[in-house]
């Protein structure tokens, strides 16, 4: 069964374009379970699915006269002298691939789909030798919306900022959500009932990213080393990045600590939240906030507080609602996130009044308008906030 994501509108325009459809992500995000729904919705047979992760295929574009590629496909029903779909999966795998994609382009009449698993190399591969044929996708783990949507849970996709706190509506979606706290939204985990389950795919999808992805593109020399500088950005979930102590606790370089930050961040397991940008507040600090982009990994690197787990799903679900920053005073006051600096969010597992009335005077003087707090559970007498399960 095939369960939509909020991408498909998106990728099922751009098949009608000539650029080359590029969709990129974390791996096992379900790129791969999105290209081949997309492939089986073309209206031609003249279509093939290519999983660059198998030898026999690599070698179909292991060819240096790149028209014997051709030969090769057309061997497998292709008909070259009208429109052809190519999927290709795991581009990665073949650095070579971006010379023969451009060829193949310029000179038939081939619409590509392609996959990846990591931004920091497609966007670099890709930088020069399709310049202005290609368009990536960016995939991310399941927002909550799409998380009920795995479970067959049916719900409506509201405006969350006007949503009203509804007993019933508490009852009916609060084990989801707080499973997703738990366990964040990969694909396999969403369709997974089993907690022992759920954690070791988990530990594997984390090994997977570690011993594939970053060890291919770093220098560190052992898994091990990648393993404890993501440990210890995990615990660090929500406050502001010291690098300078970081690095030291490491044994790296401020240098060298940068350009892995960089690389954790370009390969989707990790996001740096910046502050507001507003140069006539001195106050402001300049420290990014560190977030991990999705919450059963977080859980995984390490032992989160309750509501260091609830702050970093609020991040994952805000994270896809528009430019997200946050606010901050020297004097330690702080503002979780601004949205598009016009909404200021204050995040607490059980809001109370007070909470409403120190944020609205703190929104005041980083001068917005609009303000609420974001919350897990219900107070008695106290309905002035956003259930975070309407988020969505």
């Amino acid at each position: 069964m095939y369960y939509e994501r909020k991408i498909d509108s998106s990728l099922k325009s751009h098949l009608t374009q000539k650029q080359v459809t590029v969709l990129t992500g974390l791996r096992r995000t379900g790129k791969t379970t999105i290209v081949k729904q997309l492939l089986s919705e073309i209206k031609s047979d003249n279509k093939i699915y290519i999983d660059l992760d198998r030898i026999d295929n690599k070698n179909i574009f292991s060819e240096n006269n790149f028209d014997n590629i051709v030969f090769a496909l057309s061997q497998r029903r292709l008909n070259f002298k009208e429109k052809v779909y190519i999927a290709l999966d795991e581009i990665q795998t073949m650095p070579e691939i971006s010379t023969i994609i451009k060829y193949l382009y310029d000179n038939y009449n081939i619409k590509f789909i392609a996959t990846g698993s990591s931004s920091f190399y497609l966007k670099n591969l890709f930088s020069e030798s399709l310049s202005g044929r290609k368009k990536i996708f960016e995939l991310y783990p399941l927002d909550f919306g799409e998380y009920l949507t795995f479970k067959n849970v049916n719900y409506v996709q509201n405006n969350f900022l006007n949503s009203l706190f509804i007993t019933s509506e508490y009852d009916r979606l609060k084990k989801y959500y707080f499973d997703y706290v738990e366990y964040g939204g990969m694909p396999e985990i969403a369709l997974s009932n089993s907690t022992v389950n759920k954690k070791d795919l988990l530990n594997d999808i984390l090994s997977s990213y570690i011993n594939i992805d970053i060890k291919t593109l770093s220098d560190l020399e052992t898994d091990r080393d990648i393993y404890n500088i993501l440990k210890m950005l995990g615990t660090r979930v929500g406050n502001k990045l010291d690098y300078m102590k970081i690095s030291k606790l490491c044994g790296l370089s401020r240098y060298k600590l940068m350009n892995y930050l960089d690389l954790f961040e370009k390969t989707y397991i990790i996001k740096r939240l910046p502050v507001i940008s507003n140069k006539s507040d001195r106050e402001i600090s300049k420290a990014q906030k560190l977030y991990i982009l999705d919450n059963g990994l977080a859980n995984v690197l390490a032992e989160l507080s309750s509501g260091a787990k609830f702050e970093n799903a609020v991040f994952n679900q805000l994270f896809h609602k528009g430019n997200l920053s946050y606010y901050s005073l020297k004097t330690g006051k702080e503002i979780d996130f601004i949205l598009d600096k016009k909404y200021a969010f204050e995040v607490k597992e059980t809001p109370t009044e007070s909470d409403i009335r120190k944020l609205i005077n703190l929104s005041q003087k980083a001068k917005i308008n609009t303000s609420r707090l974001i919350g897990k559970h219900p107070v008695p007498g106290f309905n002035n906030f956003i259930w975070a399960g309407n988020i969505r």
